[in-house]
């Protein structure tokens, strides 16, 4: 009987003693710190506000170009929704900075100060069907780790899918996405022998309402050792 009962309880105990690691532990790499934009491409759209109908490069339908073809800042300023182009989809081609920290073990948190906005990446969370259209969505996030062998884990990338998205821009100039877009980002952080480290943040843009085909880019940023240069400035429409 008490034989029985040892191997009955016996890998209760041993879970007990070896817990799945939470997302934070389990980080193959470390994305925490501050990061600051690398403009080597598209700087005509990034660093400046382009003009009226300039939507080169991305793969707009008719309906869309309607729409980016009739922008007007002001009006956007008149409904109090100067956040268009600062929303998830866009947020990480604005050039700026970001602090990125663990809100808690299963919840990592972006912070931009362009345009002061907050994003929460959560690991195993999958969204609510009653949650509200957000500027910044809602993320569930998963790290894709290339070998799981060796404490910590030998290397991997995050892979974040965002959904409810409130309707926003690409761009500032009005190139829109619908609030049916759907945002997947792949960051991966690389170091150079000397020491500089790199955050890569592939994103793609799926939008059945307005693209005809998914929207991917490629945003660079460099680390930088504290907060020096960190201004966190509202968003604009112009």
């Amino acid at each position: 009987m008490r034989l029985a009962n040892l191997t009955l309880f016996l890998p209760l105990a041993v879970f007990a003693q070896n817990p799945p690691a939470t997302p934070k532990a389990a980080a193959p790499e470390d994305l925490t710190g501050y990061w600051v934009s690398l403009v080597t491409e598209d700087w005509r759209f990034r660093m400046l506000t382009p003009p009226k109908g300039d939507y080169a490069s991305v793969p707009l339908n008719a309906a869309a170009k309607r729409i980016a073809d009739a922008w007007d800042s002001a009006k956007d300023e008149a409904a109090h929704t100067e956040c268009k182009a600062y929303g998830a989809a866009a947020i990480m081609r604005v050039p700026g900075r970001l602090h990125i920290t663990w809100e808690n073990e299963n919840t990592l948190r972006i912070e931009t100060d362009a345009g002061s906005q907050v994003r929460q990446l959560h690991f195993g969370q999958p969204a609510g069907q009653s949650r509200e259209p957000q500027w910044q969505g809602y993320s569930v996030a998963n790290w894709q780790i290339f070998a799981a062998r060796g404490n910590p884990p030998r290397g991997g990338y995050l892979k974040v899918v965002t959904t409810g998205l409130r309707p926003g821009y690409l761009r500032k100039n009005g190139v829109p996405y619908s609030a049916n877009a759907v945002l997947t980002e792949y960051y991966t952080r690389v170091t150079e022998q000397n020491g500089d480290t790199y955050l890569i943040v592939t994103s793609v843009v799926t939008d059945p309402e307005y693209l005809t085909e998914p929207f991917t880019t490629s945003t660079n940023f460099k680390g930088i050792p504290n907060s020096s240069g960190w201004n966190p400035t509202p968003c604009s429409a112009r």
